[in-house]
């Protein structure tokens, strides 16, 4: 017994030796690196400088482990930019005073990395692989910062801030380099070109992209283009929030997906996500079942509806039930917190478009506080671009209009009236206002002027209730800025009592929602 016992206490020593063996190791592990890869790679470029064709995109100095390898590379990569060639002689007095070289031989040492290589053909691979390890190290340096800052008690910086600066420091250092990125082919760009008109010609609406539901914005633009950032923009009450729903949902309305003669899918339509940064899901889901039912919005809040008029409405609820669309009514979003949310839709039902409502009620990265509203403003545009180019979707971002659009005689909208317009006009592919004459021409009721003839008087204001009358119900889309197509004016019927847009006829009223 007393051999059993001592074994078992052995044994237990070994397993406690073990364990803290194991914990010692997990205390002193070192940063994933491959400095001989790295070694052998910048051998390679002292070598053959050509090899920096491959890799001197991809690989920048700070993604090597070691210093000397830091140094090196980034000196001999300045100087092949110049035009110069990077040789061990023509490097070695720049090293020479390095205190990190002196540590492995000094000058010697280049002359060593070009001396030991046997070829340069692995070049890229040996890229990948230091590139790989430097994204591992900083993922570690993420996870520690995510650990010490869930620590904090600080009252403003919450989880879901948290998650968001996460989020966005993840996606910078996933954009901070792409090994497999390289130029494509006319022959191939062409290819996938004929395949979208191919597509386009077998719908029954033949445009390439998603439709908007509208006959002559479809004419005029082509549908809604996959990784277009698209702005429409408008002064208050001119109903820039009904027509980005209305196309919203008419996309969604609209999507099928059916088989050809050759058996490839083809989809018209499409799933579309709505950012409603100022309305709740449950208004925006009012107005578009007030359109569908064509029942007043405002007598479905009060209640004040027939018996007839509620089976509209329940009928419409019925109908709406299975649109893809899809609303997100999380107030002061982020540009970060939307991406996030854009991905997790696109992953869990498929995604087509997005629309946000609108542009100046989203925040800047929260990794990147700024005071200066333009250049904050400037960060939200781009996030929204590399949005629609990350997920290969069309971008609707409403925008509001500064006030000087109130002081001119002419109230249509341009370019220059976009608030932090720079920005905004600079990214986008395509800028378009909505502009309701009928709005403005209700409050200019002429009044008689002082000495003026009642003749005259009558004369102008007959002419005022003929313009009026034209301008009834009548909404302008205008496109200011197209980079693929032309610039122009749509002309869109607008019903105010249900907040819903249409196709204009002049003979006939469109229908839509």
């Amino acid at each position: 017994m007393t051999d059993i016992s001592a074994a078992v206490s052995g044994d237990q020593d070994n397993i406690s030796a073990n364990q803290k063996s194991d914990e010692a190791s997990k205390l002193i592990r070192q940063p994933p690196r491959n400095v001989e890869v790295e070694a052998a790679l910048i051998g390679a470029l002292l070598r053959n400088n050509r090899a920096f064709e491959k890799v001197g995109d991809m690989l920048r100095a700070e993604h090597f482990f070691a210093p000397e390898h830091q140094l090196i590379y980034g000196l001999a990569k300045r100087m092949v930019d110049a035009g110069q060639e990077a040789r061990p002689t023509t490097l070695q007095h720049l090293v020479e005073s390095e205190p990190s070289l002196q540590e492995v031989g000094g000058a010697d040492y280049l002359y060593d990395l070009a001396a030991n290589v046997v070829t340069v053909i692995n070049a890229a691979d040996y890229a990948k692989t230091i590139y790989d390890l430097f994204l591992k190290r900083e993922l570690i340096g993420l996870g520690e910062d995510t650990v010490n800052d869930a620590y904090t008690n600080d009252l403003d910086d919450t989880a879901e801030t948290q998650i968001e600066k996460l989020e966005s420091r993840l996606y910078n250092l996933a954009e901070s380099g792409d090994m497999d990125r390289s130029v494509t082919k006319l022959g191939d760009a062409t290819m996938v070109a004929l395949q979208h008109v191919e597509e386009a010609y077998k719908r029954d609406s033949h445009i390439v992209g998603v439709t908007t539901g509208f006959r002559d914005i479809d004419n005029m633009i082509g549908g809604l283009h996959p990784s277009d950032l698209l702005i429409l923009a408008g002064r208050p009450a001119m109903g820039k929030t009904a027509l980005a729903t209305s196309i919203a949902f008419n996309a969604a309305k609209a999507f099928r997906e059916f088989q050809d003669e050759q058996g490839n899918t083809i989809q018209e339509g499409g799933k579309m996500l709505f950012f409603s940064l100022e309305m709740s899901a449950e208004q925006l889901a009012g107005r578009i079942l007030s359109g569908e039912a064509k029942v007043s919005g405002d007598k479905i809040r009060r209640g004040e509806i027939t018996e007839e008029e509620f089976q509209q409405v329940a009928m419409a609820a019925q109908e709406l039930a299975n649109i893809p669309l899809f609303i997100d009514d999380t107030p002061g979003l982020s540009i970060t917190g939307m991406r996030q949310r854009a991905r997790r839709v696109k992953r869990q039902f498929g995604l087509d478009g997005v629309v946000v409502d609108y542009l100046q009620l989203l925040s800047g990265p929260p990794d990147k506080k700024n005071d200066n509203r333009v250049q904050e403003v400037s960060e939200i545009t781009r996030g929204l671009k590399m949005l629609a180019k990350e997920l290969e979707i069309p971008v609707i971002a409403l925008s509001q209009l500064s006030r000087q659009v109130e002081n001119r005689e002419d109230k249509r909208p341009q370019l220059a009236d976009l608030r932090e317009s720079g920005s905004i006009e600079q990214d986008a592919d395509m800028v378009s206002f909505v502009y309701r004459p009928e709005y403005y021409l209700q409050k200019e009721h002429p009044e008689q002027r002082p000495a003026e003839a009642q003749d005259k008087f009558l004369e102008r204001l007959q002419g005022h209730e003929q313009r009026l009358a034209e301008a009834r119900n009548v909404a302008e889309f205008i496109i200011a800025k197209q980079r693929h197509g032309p610039i122009g004016t749509v002309e869109l019927f607008f019903d105010n009592d249900y907040a819903r847009f249409g196709d204009l006829d002049r003979h006939h009223e469109g229908d839509g929602f």
